[in-house]
């Protein structure tokens, strides 16, 4: 199929157009064939009814010509299927349920471009890695309503992965922990029940990620628990951004320590089908240079470090679970994963967009089971860095096809308050759905066009590349604002200059000027989508508002360490920074719970305070 025809994400396997057209009718009907008990069509149907303007009905047994038939068959693997759409009807046909579902989802993105006259086709598709999830970050910074969860998990089927994580370290309504969430907007018991019933229902496993080891930031800042951090007093400055990502190890020789965990972990599985859980152990910075440094200079970093995951792995798997852990530690020593538990996976994660593959070379000659992790590129930018996620997530996958992992999981994190708004990370979402199911590697212009026509309907194909472009021009990032914020007032000027780069911050005016550039495409661009995903148009134009308010604001900081007049009114840019704030709350809480949010808001004030003190 020509990929001016119609696009399907992820490509698939094999796809042959044939002669001619198939025409729906409102009086055919959707056929539940063999071993179909658990397959639900309800998003086919809904679609239809949205494109078409009528929904076939349901219906068990034989078939007609015209019907829409779902069917398991012999010789087919479980994510394997076969579409075949002639002029006489339309055959989905797959080795188990979940191939049919993807059959669907594939029948559903024709639907969206072709409407009731659908071309002839003959698919037959399979996935290069089995397991293909996405990784979301509710824990530092926004914690989503279940609304948009849910809505998460449905693009996430759309797109045939099969696998969902939300980071926790603090925002779930444990029992015992009020004095760490007391005052956040946390996850509650029912709402994880909700979301992973509906999970399952879309034929994805949800699986509980929680924080165990390092990253324990509210947990180990409280009266009740800072006697268990690997480091004295906590709790001793105020909250920060940067600290936040930088320390808060627990002490691992503590017997509370290890009890407090499990307990965690043991309330917090039993709300999941899943049989996995996801201790983190990731970035225990801190780990030997406190309460266990004797221990550590004794035993090595390494010892301590993986015989407290150990301990924590054996309890996950006494309660029948398999465990997953975060693979940075580990690819420091990556013999010593043969000291976990059997079956144990761990996560190798790295950003780069030219992230070597060194790592994942590592632990597969070490034995170890693993997911390969790339990223989004969303964290601390007002819009993700949609170029270099391309980048990581394609090396990333192809590693996971080199080294025969298991999985690719996804990554979306909200380092320094998951200031973008999480619908910038759909294209990165659809990178690592179409890269984890088909090796073959659209390049990176024609797979924005295919995300810009399925995705935001737009027929025009640009919204993607337009928004990819605004990264170029990020001058004064976020960052470097709370870096700026957030240190000593005797730091301050060589924190700037730490933070920043001269050059791009002489060159504000024009780089302004080339988002605005951007806007007006995007403006231009609106009567080429469908109404209903304008919206996204509108949401990338307020980001770069922000982006071109900071870009303003690091070129008047600029003047004033250089002593060189400036003619920028400080009092109306404040006030331009606070009313655009002012919508991106609004933002903001289309999405998610408060949260973090009055985090952020702080910088803002900040900001608009030092503006007009100057």
């Amino acid at each position: 199929m020509s990929s001016a025809d119609v696009c399907i994400l992820p490509q698939p396997r094999e796809c042959v157009r044939k002669e001619n057209e198939f025409e729906l009718r409102y009086d055919q009907y959707l056929v539940l064939g063999a071993g179909t008990a658990g397959l639900s069509l309800e998003s086919l149907q809904q679609d239809m009814q949205k494109y078409l303007g009528f929904a076939l009905p349901l219906r068990r047994g034989s078939s007609r010509p015209g019907d829409v038939v779902f069917a398991c068959a012999e010789g087919l693997g479980e994510q394997e299927y076969v579409l075949d759409i002639s002029e006489t009807g339309i055959l989905a046909q797959a080795g188990g349920e979940a191939g049919l579902r993807y059959a669907m989802q594939t029948l559903r993105q024709l639907l969206c471009q072709r409407g009731a006259a659908l071309p002839c086709l003959h698919i037959r598709d399979y996935p290069a890695t089995a397991e293909r999830g996405y990784y979301f970050d509710v824990t530092r910074g926004r914690v989503p309503t279940l609304d948009y969860l849910k809505k998460l998990a449905s693009r996430m089927a759309y797109y045939k992965l099969n696998q969902m994580q939300l980071y926790i370290e603090h925002s779930f309504l444990f029992r015992d922990l009020s004095e760490v969430w007391r005052d956040d907007t946390p996850l509650t018991a029912e709402e994880i029940l909700e979301l992973d019933a509906y999970c399952q229902k879309l034929g994805i496993e949800l699986v509980p990620s929680l924080s165990s080891f390092g990253h324990l930031y509210k947990l180990l800042r409280t009266r009740q628990y800072a006697h268990l951090c690997e480091l004295e007093d906590p709790a001793a400055e105020p909250f920060s951004f940067k600290e936040r990502m930088a320390h808060h190890t627990i002490d691992v020789s503590n017997p509370e320590s290890l009890a407090l965990m499990k307990k965690l972990i043991g309330e917090y599985m039993e709300l999941f089908s899943s049989r996995r859980f996801n201790i983190c152990a990731d970035e225990t910075f801190d780990l030997g240079k406190g309460k266990n440094k004797e221990r550590a200079e004794k035993e090595g970093v390494s010892g301590i470090y993986i015989e407290f995951v150990r301990e924590l792995c054996e309890f996950v798997v006494e309660q029948g679970r398999t465990p997953m852990f975060w693979g940075d530690i580990i690819c420091g020593f990556p013999q010593e994963y043969q000291k976990l538990p059997k079956g144990t996976i761990c996560l190798n994660w790295g950003y780069a967009p030219q992230q070597s593959g060194e790592n994942a070379e590592k632990l597969f000659r070490a034995g170890a089971i693993q997911y390969l992790c790339p990223g989004v590129a969303g964290w601390n930018q007002w819009i993700n860095k949609i170029e270099a996620s391309y980048e990581n997530i394609r090396r990333m996958c192809g590693y996971a096809q080199e080294y025969h992992a298991l999985g690719v999981l996804n990554t979306d994190w909200g380092d320094f308050g998951h200031i973008n708004h999480p619908e910038f990370s759909i294209p990165g979402l659809i990178y690592g759905a179409a890269f984890s199911w088909n090796p073959e590697i659209l390049p990176f212009a024609e797979i924005n066009r295919q995300i810009s026509k399925l995705e935001y309907l737009d027929d025009t194909g640009q919204i993607v590349s337009i928004a990819a472009e605004a990264d170029v021009y990020y001058d004064f990032t976020w960052e470097a604002a709370v870096s700026y914020c957030e240190c000593k007032e005797e730091e301050r000027r060589q924190t700037f200059a730490r933070y920043t780069d001269a050059e791009r911050l002489a060159r504000v005016s024009e780089d302004n000027e080339k988002l605005h550039e951007l806007q007006l495409r995007l403006k231009r661009n609106l009567p080429k989508m469908d109404t209903e995903k304008r919206a996204a148009a509108g949401e990338f134009i307020l980001a770069m508002d922000g982006i071109r308010v900071f870009n303003e604001i690091g070129a008047v900081l600029t003047a004033y360490y250089e002593q060189k007049e400036t003619c920028t009114d400080f009092g109306a840019l404040a006030a331009r920074l606070e009313n655009w704030f002012y919508y991106y709350k609004k933002l903001w809480r289309s999405v998610s719970r408060e949260s973090g949010l009055s985090q952020i808001e702080a910088v803002i004030i900040w900001y608009a305070d030092l503006l007009r003190s100057l």
